[in-house]
């Protein structure tokens, strides 16, 4: 690991803890901790444990990131080079950004919206679609089904179907955010979601059957 390269994501792993920092001596003692699927808080605490925001995201995984290359196996994530460097950063991003606006949240004790949520979780979906067909099979990353792992091309070609899936997936849940209230918007997100999931699952399956038959 070179830590010139890393210098700028660990830079972006820090961002909350320092965002923290700053706003401490204006958040009041109990602070909104958890929201439910409307945005509404359901859960009060104290703010010492908000520290325990960005260790949870940003900080889990760019630590996931850098040990994966390292533990792999069958050693095909360094084959990824820097498109997996690209998705690390996309993935640490991402969760340092989602830190910065529960604290954020915390210190204003407002509603969080979570039309929010979802609009950056469907650009998210539509960048993670668009890498589908570079990652190689790995236990790691990707769709990891028995049959994936199983085979090389069931692996392959699940992934490119995949990929369509997530990056139209990801383009209707920033649809729906941009048309629908937070309420019908919640529900929708958890359909598309539970499609993106189970259609390459069963995709996969169906294709390694063909393939044995």
């Amino acid at each position: 690991m070179k830590l010139t390269k890393e210098l700028p994501l660990i830079g972006i792993v820090l961002l909350p803890f320092l965002y923290l920092a700053y706003v401490w001596n204006q958040l009041p003692a109990e602070v909104p901790l958890h929201y439910n699927i409307k945005g509404e808080v359901d859960r009060y605490g104290d703010k010492s444990e908000l520290i325990l925001i960005p260790i949870l995201t940003s900080v889990l995984i760019y630590v996931i990131f850098l040990a994966v290359p390292y533990i792999d196996p069958k050693k095909q994530i360094q084959k990824m080079g820097k498109k997996y460097d690209t998705l690390k950063l996309i993935a640490t991003t991402f969760m340092s950004v989602l830190a910065l606006f529960i604290i954020y949240m915390a210190k204003n004790q407002s509603v969080a919206n979570p039309n929010y949520i979802f609009l950056l979780m469907g650009v998210l979906f539509i960048i993670f679609g668009n890498y589908f067909k570079t990652i190689k099979a790995n236990y790691f990353i990707g769709i990891r089904t028995p049959w994936t792992l199983e085979s090389e091309i069931v692996w392959k070609e699940t992934h490119k179907m995949g990929g369509k899936i997530w990056f139209i997936g990801g383009l209707l849940i920033i649809l729906s955010c941009l048309i629908f209230e937070k309420e019908i918007n919640a529900v929708i997100f958890l359909i598309i979601t539970a499609i993106m999931v189970l259609v390459p699952v069963v995709y996969s399956y169906l294709l390694f059957k063909k393939q044995k038959s």
